[in-house]
């Protein structure tokens, strides 16, 4: 009898225990249903070397070396004339020719001759807002040349798609900073920025609002300096982009020398929903 009611206990205190961790592991789950957690998917130990920023980023556009202007950008792993590092500083070098090599190799810009060689990358890691990953922060401090005929950006576009844009920095040969959005018409904030020679911080906001569509918050020295909406951006994957274009909407003629665009502690931080 002793021997049986122990076994009774026994089984008991396995039964209880069981139904003990199945309601752990169900409140558990229950709880992790509902969180979020913020990341950060790329910090500014990318620009520390060369070697931790070519496991980051790549050369260039992604579509190439030529775009909407008349600087031509070069730059590999071999190769930092016009794109280099130091003291986790990027400074990218454009450089005007005595002959133009040639014109754009662009699609809509063919008939633009080029006469400087400079310099582009874009982030390995692309940016796209979903479900899963519902907000995003794209930042970096940068000073800008602000002369005639330059033309730096930070700024982000489709993989597969234009639209979706967003320009976190855009200078136009003036000392006034352009934050655009365009998903088929452009939302445009324009703000001076005094002494834009020394280093900034420039930064943006996204946010899923609905099924299609993304909220745009733009801040200058994380002052909020304007709210955009970037419609049918959802599930559109896009690229992180650091250049200096030239002449172009910067105006010509350009500088005769070099000039140079310097950034550092680029961050994309995002919540990650469970």
């Amino acid at each position: 009898m002793k021997n049986q009611n122990l076994k009774s206990i026994i089984t008991g205190g396995f039964i209880c225990l069981a139904v003990l961790s199945c309601k752990k592991e169900k409140a558990e789950n229950t709880v992790k249903e509902g969180v979020k957690a913020w990341e950060i998917i790329l910090d500014g130990s990318s620009f520390a070397n060369y070697t931790a920023f070519d496991s980051k980023w790549n050369y260039n556009y992604p579509w190439g070396t030529d775009h909407n202007g008349t600087a031509r950008m070069v730059g590999s792993s071999s190769n930092h004339s016009q794109l280099s590092l130091s003291g986790g500083v990027l400074t990218i070098k454009a450089t005007r020719l005595s002959s133009s090599p040639g014109n754009s190799t662009a699609n809509g810009f063919t008939n633009v001759p080029i006469w400087y060689y400079s310099g582009a990358c874009h982030a390995k890691q692309q940016i796209t807002i979903n479900d899963q990953f519902s907000a995003y922060t794209v930042q970096g401090d940068f000073k800008v040349p602000t002369v005639k005929g330059t033309w730096p950006a930070f700024w982000i576009t489709g993989v597969s798609s234009w639209p979706p844009e967003s320009d976190i920095m855009e200078f136009k040969g003036k000392s006034i900073v352009w934050q655009n959005t365009y998903d088929g018409s452009w939302e445009e904030k324009l703000t001076a920025v005094s002494n834009a020679g020394n280093y900034h911080n420039y930064k943006a906001w996204y946010h899923k609002i609905n099924a299609t569509d993304v909220e745009c918050h733009y801040y200058i020295d994380n002052v909020w300096v304007a709210g955009h909406v970037m419609s049918n951006a959802v599930n559109k994957p896009m690229w992180l982009i650091i250049n200096m274009q030239m002449e172009g909407a910067s105006g010509s003629p350009g500088p005769s020398g070099n000039t140079t665009f310097s950034g550092k502690n680029i961050s994309i931080g995002r919540e990650r929903n469970w």
